[in-house]
């Protein structure tokens, strides 16, 4: 009598059950992929140019080569813009609801507090900016982005690039894109002239922000009001 059995490890290894584990494989990396991608950050610098509207640079050709730095760390965000000719610093603090204003032209300087009342008032506005997807996509500073339309209350609209790999921890650290389901890597603002200002990344570093790039200045700024700045 011949003893009739098949191993175990032959019954595994048959090319019917290995092409089933193959595609079980590949089944789920596509299935997981995009969310292990997708990475929530706390920390990051953020590098842009800013292309202003022609008729600016006809005004003064010296804002040539304006840019704009985010930084961002836990609850705590800078907003550097740098039109050559002026700086401008925002320090926003989401957890104290604070914004702090630092204003430089040519080493006179000064510094705005902003009240809790402001501070909430413009958040709500930003709050309420509705963003709709589109199909197109675009490479920027080596991150796939996608084309999104933001709709503001008063109804005008200004066009965003973000990625979707990059979800920031603090949702407030720029209240313009509070809505937004990435961050955003190209995008356009709104002058109060009615033109629109395009602002594009260059370079986005993933590494812990010092503390101190955060630290409102306690000398060499004369505090004045929105009101008196707009007076002088």
């Amino acid at each position: 009598m011949v003893a009739c059995f098949t191993s175990t490890d032959q019954l595994t290894n048959t090319p019917h059950t290995m092409s089933y584990r193959l595609f079980l494989t590949f089944f789920l990396l596509w299935l997981t992929s995009p969310i292990l991608a997708q990475r929530t950050i706390s920390d990051a610098k953020i590098i842009y140019k800013m292309d202003l509207p022609p008729e600016q640079l006809q005004t003064d050709a010296m804002l040539e080569g304006s840019t704009l730095t985010q930084y961002m760390r836990g609850q705590l965000s800078r907003i550097d813009m740098d039109f050559n000719v002026v700086k401008y610093t925002y320090l926003i603090n989401t957890k104290d609801e604070t914004l702090t204003t630092l204003i430089d032209q040519h080493g006179t300087k000064y510094m705005i507090r902003a009240k809790k009342d402001q501070y909430e008032k413009e958040l709500k506005q930003y709050e309420n900016v509705q963003f709709k997807d589109q199909p197109e996509t675009r490479q920027i500073a080596g991150y796939t982005c996608r084309k999104t339309i933001g709709t503001l209350p008063d109804g005008n609209t200004f066009e965003v690039y973000y990625t979707p790999d990059l979800v920031p921890e603090n949702r407030h650290y720029n209240r313009r894109f509070v809505n937004l389901k990435g961050i955003p890597l190209e995008f356009e603002i709104l002058t109060k002239t009615g033109s629109k200002m395009r602002v594009i990344a260059t370079k986005v570093e993933l590494f812990p922000i010092p503390a101190s790039y955060f630290d409102v200045p306690k000398t060499g700024y004369k505090v004045v009001s929105a009101e008196e700045l707009k007076n002088m």
